[in-house]
Order: structure tokens, then sequence, then C-alpha cells
């Protein structure tokens, strides 16, 4: 191809400057339903992650290694749905809605970074969980502060890593139209099956963090609830068994379907095209996860409950000496 033709060419690829989330649903009489729906689980999972993590800010006996994972977890997940629900709800409201460039891109890296915060975080808090259980007399060492403080700060850190290099490779693409995302938020997948260069390169860096990232979790959190299954089996006492091994049961269902469906949509070879399936999966791990952690992970717990409990008994106290 000679020099003019090139031009001519490079040209005729203008950039995309904008984007159009289609949304979750394009039926006008679902969108309401469903709009309605989306909110109220949206409020509720701000609502309970900020009692959560002020919680366990104000009272001294939730300040714990367990609970410094925990108080990371809900803050991660109030700015987890922040980032994603927010065009969801947009969509159901008004249709299909246009989205500047650099807007999608800022909102992949937050999701990427947060999303796989999670991962490690997750895997973090399960490690905290084996130690716990398996090994009491090092709990101390092993879950010092300083230890809980690198893995919270190793945690965010490759996560932002992972995120920057992701995100620089997709928006090195070339988007030169159609420029219609089938899907509610700024996603991986949508966005590659848009480009019009060349993607192995990207999908090879894809596939790879997502491997390392949540394979490489995946892998910590499986091995610490067998650990855990394991020393519960030898509990001597049976109450104390079927205890354990209840919550162990609620924790590894959260962990199971929040990986499964972002493991299918991530971690693999190519890009999913089945833009349907991927963003049902996505309301799984972007809505519903995020808004059983803290009824799973914290509100079940007795300590909180208690904290909880005597909190809501000065706020009635201080209401009865103000009237």
């Amino acid at each position: 191809m000679d020099e003019p033709e090139r031009h001519w060419e490079e040209a005729n690829m203008t950039r995309v400057q904008e984007f159009i989330l289609l949304g979750l649903s394009t039926r006008p009489g679902l969108r309401g339903v469903l709009f309605a729906v989306f909110l109220t689980l949206y409020l509720l999972t701000v609502l309970e992650n900020t009692i959560i993590v002020l919680l366990i800010w104000s009272h001294a006996e939730l300040h714990k290694p367990m609970y410094f994972f925990l108080g990371n977890l809900s803050c991660l997940e109030m700015c987890y749905v922040s980032v994603t629900v927010p065009t969801l709800l947009l969509g159901l409201w008004s249709g299909p809605c246009h989205v500047p460039f650099t807007s999608c891109m800022t909102q992949l890296f937050f999701f990427i970074t947060l999303i796989c915060a999670e991962c490690t975080l997750l895997a973090s808090m399960a490690y905290d969980r084996y130690v716990a259980i398996c090994r009491p007399l090092h709990y101390p060492i092993l879950m010092r502060p300083e230890v809980c403080f690198m893995l919270a700060v190793a945690s965010w850190m490759g996560s932002l890593s992972v995120s920057v290099i992701k995100t620089v490779f997709i928006s090195g693409l070339s988007y030169c139209g159609p420029n219609v995302l089938n899907h509610f938020f700024c996603d991986v997948s949508p966005l590659l099956n848009l480009s019009c260069t060349h993607v192995a390169l990207t999908e090879l860096v894809d596939f790879i963090s997502a491997i390392v990232i949540f394979y490489g979790s995946l892998m910590v959190a499986l091995v610490s609830y067998m650990a855990i299954g394991a020393a519960v089996v030898r509990m001597p006492s049976a109450a104390a068994r079927l205890k354990a091994f209840s919550t162990c049961a609620s924790h590894l269902i959260v962990v199971g379907i929040f990986y499964s469906a972002a493991i299918f949509i991530y971690a693999r070879p190519k890009r999913m095209e089945n833009m349907d399936l991927s963003k049902l999966l996505s309301v799984i791990y972007t809505v519903l996860t995020p808004m059983c952690n803290p009824i799973i992970y914290c509100l079940r717990n007795k300590e909180v409950q208690g904290a909880l409990h005597r909190t809501l008994y000065k706020t009635r106290i201080r209401q009865s000496s103000v009237s």
C-alpha cells in the first residue's frame, strides 16, 4: 500500500468519541420494574456496608484482623456498586445512554481495579480464617496489624497495576464504529468486540492477568477453606462442627457464585461474544454478591450484632433524653 492510500484509509477510520450503552433491557414496560428493583438493591447495599464500616470504626472490640478486612471489603463494595449500578439505573430510567470515550475508559479502569481487589481481599479473608482456626496459637504473630496492613496494600496496589495495564491496552485500540455497547457499563468484552483493529495481544494480556488474579486468589481461598473444613471435622463437639460448617458453607456459596461468574466472563482466551449472557452474569457479581456479602460475612456475626444492638440502644437513649 502506498503512502497516499494509507493516509486516506487512516482518515476514514474516525475514532469513536462516545459509546452508546443499550442497558440491561430495552423493553419499556420492563424497565420501570427493573429500575425500582435495582435502585432498592443499590440503596440496601450502600446502607449495609455503611453500617458495617461505622460499626467497625466506632467499636474497639471490632478492631481485629478479621474486621479490618471486612471493613476494607465494605468500602470496596460501596465503590464497586457506585461504579457500575448508576449507568445501569440510568439506562433503565431513560433508555440507551451516551457515554464519552474518556468516561467509558475511566469506568473500565475503576471497575477492573475493584473487581481485582475484591478477589484478593476475599482470598486474604479466607487465609485469615484459616490461621484463626487451624493455627490459633500463631494467629497473633501471623496476623499482626503490620501483616494485615501489607496484605490490604498489596491487594489494592496489585489491582491498580493490573487495571492500568489492561485499560491502557484497551483504550489504545482503534474504535471506528459502530459505537453501540450491548451492556449496562463499559466492560472488557463489549469494548473488544467493537474494536476495528487486531485485538489478539490485548486478549492475551487480559487472559493472563485474569488467570493470575482470579485463579490465584481462588486457589488461596479454596485451599484455606479446605484446611478449615478438615479442622472442623476433627472438632469433638457436634454443635461446634455444625456451627462452623454453616459459616464456612455460607462463605463458600458467596465465593463460589462470585468467582464462577467472573471466571466464566474474564478468565477465557477469547472475548465473550454473547452479550445477553454477559449482562446476566454481570448482574450477579456487580449487584447481587455486593448485597449478600455484608449479610454473609458480617451481619450474621454475633460480635457485629452485639455492636449494632449497643449502638441502637445508645441512639434510643439519646433520643429519649432529648425529647
